[in-house]
């Protein structure tokens, strides 16, 4: 349970270990400012909880400094759904993604993002109940 507890909090927000910037480069910020995915650009990066993370203009960049934990995705960028589901780490995509509470959540595709809409109350209860540690969780990437 304690390895879990670490893994979780520490995950760096890639896809694997070969990705070079958190959410595969999406500005994380512009989801909140625009309501929209937007790539980020290298020459506005900051490094978070180990990983590199790109903006797209010195503004997000800035709003992110002063705030990361708002808007970092839950989750650690994992698919909300499938963390619901069962607790499984699998790659969130930036293109299909909600904000609820003020919160960001990414899931893996369309098809998913169908079903993690049609009862996120519930989903996300279950999501943090893995993420903290109550259900044991596990990572396929």
């Amino acid at each position: 349970m304690f390895f879990a507890q670490a893994f979780a909090i520490d995950f760096v927000f890639t896809k694997g270990f070969f990705n070079k910037y958190a959410i595969n480069g999406y500005d994380t910020v512009n989801y909140f400012t625009e309501g929209k995915p937007a790539e980020g650009n290298k020459k506005f990066t900051f490094e978070y909880k180990g990983a590199k993370w790109k903006f797209k203009n010195a503004e997000n960049l800035e709003l992110f400094k002063a705030n990361p934990q708002k808007y970092a995705p839950q989750y650690g960028g994992h698919c909300a759904w499938r963390m619901a589901i069962d607790g499984v780490g699998v790659y969130g995509n930036p293109n299909f993604w909600t904000i609820v509470d003020n919160k960001l959540y990414l899931n893996y595709n369309k098809s998913i993002n169908q079903l993690w809409t049609k009862d996120i109350p519930n989903f996300i209860v279950k999501a943090d109940d893995f993420w903290l540690g109550k259900n044991k969780f596990k990572t396929l990437n």
